[in-house]
């Protein structure tokens, strides 16, 4: 036997008997920390998987399916214009109202099609940071000037982040720069308004499927809410009409492939989200048949399908383990919140970058970051802890690091994770002592 090679297995294999052997499950703290990691995998799969997630794979599908590499690649690439590169991947979030994790599988699309390291970083953080809904919010609950701080600090730092991405991996950079010029635009492939209009409906899709409920009883944003699957259902139809048409799928197909939908939102009308599960299904049957398998919808589901099998397995393992430590928002894991509470007092260095660092690991869906802020501040927060993981939390997660890892490699993630948390923890400390 070779030690040399065999070492490595032999040690990994101690590591995780001795941790099975004295796994402490007989402690209620280690007890309730696994049933909250269950607890929130669960709610993960119910919340965000279905509608969340899939929207995203199938629009990142779409990316790779029908937006020319050429196009990706002059406006996003390497040799970019500095100001529209920068400029359209910074406020990409004003038009995504998504999470850390949504916006894996549109990073993860334009990055593999040539997009430069900093726009697609830039891409990366302001999609789920810059969520207009999230910042109003803000703004009413937390106050304007922490809602404004938001806005600011969020596209900021995306083209601060971008930009020191670039420079840090500029070598690798400019060898991909050197291969750019070698793509052409292709003129035979759709037409630019049919692929506008195809990405918005699906972009709507994801927008108001997805769209919160506010504290507030009236206002715009509640009216929207009360209409979201009305809207949702009318850009579903939109995009429906769009296949039959655009695609020669034909309004029989899918008419047929619409069937469960319909049944299910006519069963039961009070979960809508069975039948948005059902059209689901239907389009992805409907991609499937043998007639469609080796067009443009059989590309477009294998796509979607292939960023589905590398994304979707890291993220629930990363939600585990983040459950495990720390908990469901309002519920404890490992970690007591009132450690956490505790220590993200004041204006310190150390508040500031140990809010930082929490909300980069913790998992916040869209919108959940603003009432669990409020508790907290209501714990003793200080304002600038508050704003430092009101920056690094939407944008990061444990579960989001471990696909941005698979897409980038661990060098390019792990400066991506510092820089976020120096970034917040800096904003923090001047926030903190402006007001």
């Amino acid at each position: 036997m070779k030690w040399k090679t065999e070492w490595k297995p032999l040690f990994w294999i101690i590591v995780i008997f001795s941790g099975c052997f004295f796994l402490p499950i007989e402690i209620s703290r280690v007890q309730g920390a696994i049933m909250e990691s269950l607890y929130l995998v669960k709610w993960y799969a119910r919340e965000h998987v279905l509608l969340c997630l899939v929207p995203a794979f199938f629009i990142a599908g779409a990316v790779a399916v029908f937006v020319s590499q050429a196009a990706v690649i002059k406006y996003l690439g390497p040799n970019a214009k500095k100001v529209l590169a920068y400029g359209v991947a910074a406020v990409s979030g004003t038009i995504l109202a998504v999470c850390s994790c949504t916006i894996l599988p549109l990073f993860a699309g334009i990055y593999r099609m040539g997009a430069g390291l900093g726009p697609a970083c830039a891409f990366l953080y302001s999609g789920p940071a810059i969520n207009i809904l999230a910042i109003v919010l803000t703004a009413r609950i937390l106050g304007p000037e922490m809602g404004i701080a938001r806005a600011v600090g969020a596209v900021v730092f995306a083209v601060v982040i971008g930009l020191f991405m670039h420079f840090f991996f500029r070598h690798e950079e400019a060898e991909k720069a050197a291969a750019a010029p070698v793509m052409v635009d292709d003129d035979e492939g759709r037409p630019l308004l049919q692929t506008t209009l195809y990405f918005a409906a699906m972009v709507g899709i994801l927008v108001f499927a997805n769209w919160g409920k506010t504290d507030q009883p009236t206002g715009l944003w509640h009216e929207i809410y009360i209409a979201k699957w009305w809207v949702t259902s009318g850009f579903s139809v939109a995009l429906a009409v769009m296949l039959a048409t655009w695609f020669n799928i034909g309004f029989v197909r899918i008419l047929m492939a619409s069937i469960p939908a319909l049944v299910m939102a006519i069963i039961a009308p009070q979960h809508p989200e069975l039948a948005f599960t059902f059209g689901v299904v239907g389009l992805s049957v409907l991609s499937n048949l043998k007639s469609n398998r080796e067009g443009e919808m059989g590309q477009w589901f294998e796509e979607s399908w292939n960023f589905t099998k590398k994304i979707l397995p890291l993220l629930l393992i990363g939600v585990l383990i983040a459950g495990v430590l720390l908990g469901r928002p309002g519920q404890e894991g490992l970690i007591p919140s009132a450690w956490v509470a505790s220590l993200v007092g004041g204006n310190s260095l150390g508040a500031n970058l140990f809010a930082s660092v929490f909300g980069a690991f913790m998992y916040f869906a869209t919108l959940t970051e603003v009432p669990i802020l409020q508790g907290l501040m209501g714990a003793g927060m200080g304002k600038g802890p508050a704003l430092a993981l009101l920056l690094a939390g939407p944008a990061l997660s444990l579960p989001n690091m471990l696909v941005i890892r698979s897409v980038m490699g661990t060098k390019k993630t792990a400066v991506f994770v510092v820089l976020v948390m120096l970034m917040a923890t800096l904003s923090g400390l001047i926030y903190g002592a402006l007001f």
